[in-house]
């Protein structure tokens, strides 16, 4: 009878997921570090919630109205209720503020990090899980709070690296273009939607791709059709001069708008930029750091007055010497009735938003997250099998003295713990053996010299005289360890 072959399951990884190595990792962490030091400094407090919310509490916040409840991972609980992996971080703010409501104190200041999930198409540098970093005021109502918003955002950029020109922070108000659509007679729900979506999409299809939009509607490459916001040439032409009426400072943008909105609902719009303003000046943040810009509306449907999107200028190379351009990496923006979906009365909130993957990649191209970089590694290799129990003692020595050492464990000679070592980008390898045990020293392989040394030399004899190893007293190995990193 022939066996029955074992089942060896293939090794693959599900689509649209990724496995995350230690640099980037490290990138992320230090990036959620640095923002979350700048909330803390704010006042801001931290809050988790659980990975799942019931999917009702998050389908009308989902980016497409037109699909509530789709886009995300749902099952159903031992009730047969429909659980959703949370698809942002905000919605279940939303629902812990209504459900807390009476006890928070308000206005209830929070940040918070993790991991997001949305069940969407993937594609290049889209993944469908992915980490976000928020920070919301929730009882906050008028512009002074979008402001401080806006300037908390700013400052979470040079925490990260990023100096005058290498970011600005695009802001306008949503009800600026209610008051052009009003006056248009196209205010009603469905169109409203239907515009906001079309002109989110500037930066990716330009003005001929959204006037398309506006209109009819568009065919893309695969041969897709969106459906349009059905507004005439008259109209398109109005709301895609409305989007380029940008530019200048933000008091010449303010009275270009004032003339443009008149006495419409706009009007609301052009008094919360002119405080927004007011408040940004006083904070030091310039029109490099926020400028004021007609064109960003932020395609979510939730958002109700203010928003603004952070957009990165500094580009970095690829191989070939072409320019790498990172666009968006944040943004946020008022959402007065969030909450009161859960509620039934309004609650004022406003908030930001960034993706740490995007952000933190970016950042490392870039070479400007410094806090990314681990501290340099100490090997001590397993010289003699039998002494194990010395090469963990002198592991811990270093970790006490503040250094970052491992004892090797792996198996194998001399040789291939050296390698082992070098892989890891060891900046030194420590060897005690018989000779060194019984003279009382240590022999110490400075790999980060030898790699540097190797790059210039190519004379075998030359490289023989070089002194990339040495031999120190045990007692002086951790300061004298100490004292070449510092001179490094």
């Amino acid at each position: 009878m022939a066996k029955t072959k074992a089942f060896k399951p293939k090794a693959r990884r599900p689509r649209g997921f990724e496995d995350r190595s230690a640099n980037v990792l490290r990138a992320e962490r230090a990036l959620v570090r640095a923002a979350s030091d700048v909330y803390e400094k704010w006042g801001f407090e931290p809050l988790e919630t659980p990975a799942f919310e019931y999917a009702d509490a998050l389908g009308k916040f989902l980016p497409d109205e037109e699909r509530p409840n789709e886009g995300v991972f749902a099952m159903q609980d031992e009730d047969e209720q429909w659980m959703a992996l949370r698809y942002d971080l905000t919605a279940p703010l939303a629902r812990f503020a209504a459900e807390n409501f009476q006890d928070l104190t308000k206005p209830f200041r929070r940040y918070q990090f993790g991991e997001v999930w949305r069940n969407e198409k993937p594609g290049p540098g889209r993944f469908r899980q992915f980490v976000q970093c928020d920070a919301d005021s929730v009882g906050a109502p008028g512009p002074a709070a979008d402001a401080e918003i806006i300037a908390l955002a700013s400052e979470v950029m040079g925490a990260a690296g990023l100096g005058q020109g290498d970011y600005v922070i695009r802001v306008n108000d949503r009800r600026l273009l209610d008051g052009v659509l009003e006056s248009l007679g196209a205010s009603a729900s469905e169109a409203r939607m239907r515009v906001l979506r079309a002109i989110d999409k500037m930066d990716r299809l330009g003005r001929e791709g959204v006037e398309l939009l506006l209109g009819e509607g568009r065919k893309d490459e695969s041969g897709d059709f969106t459906k349009g916001a059905g507004l005439d040439a008259g109209q398109r032409t109005r709301v895609l001069d409305f989007l380029e009426a940008g530019g200048g400072s933000r008091a010449e943008i303010i009275a270009r708008l004032e003339a443009v909105v008149g006495d419409t609902a706009g009007a609301q719009g052009v008094e919360a930029l002119t405080e927004i303003d007011a408040i940004l000046r006083s904070l030091g943040v310039d029109e490099t750091r926020a400028a004021f810009d007609p064109s960003i509306v932020r395609g979510l449907g939730y958002y109700t007055g203010p928003v603004f999107e952070t957009e990165l200028l500094a580009t970095a190379q690829y191989e070939d010497g072409s320019p790498i351009r990172f666009g968006s990496i944040g943004g946020g923006g008022r959402y007065d009735d969030l909450v009161a979906r859960f509620t039934g009365q309004a609650v004022p909130a406003t908030g930001f938003s960034f993706g740490v993957s995007r952000f933190a990649a970016a950042l490392s191209a870039l070479d400007r997250l410094d806090a990314a970089r681990p501290d340099p590694l100490v090997v001590v290799v397993a010289a003699e099998k039998d002494q194990m129990a010395e090469y963990f003692a002198l592991a811990a020595e270093l970790r006490a003295a503040g250094l970052r050492a491992e004892a090797f464990v792996g198996g194998g000679n001399m040789g291939k713990q050296l390698k082992y070592a070098d892989r890891r980008g060891a900046a030194f390898a420590v060897i005690v053996g018989s000779e060194e045990r019984e003279a009382g020293t240590v022999s110490v392989k400075d790999l980060a010299l030898g790699a540097e040394i190797a790059a210039q030399l190519t004379d075998r004899e030359e490289w023989a005289e070089q002194r990339q190893q040495f031999t120190v007293p045990r007692e002086s190995l951790v300061s004298e360890i100490k004292a070449r990193l510092s001179r490094d």
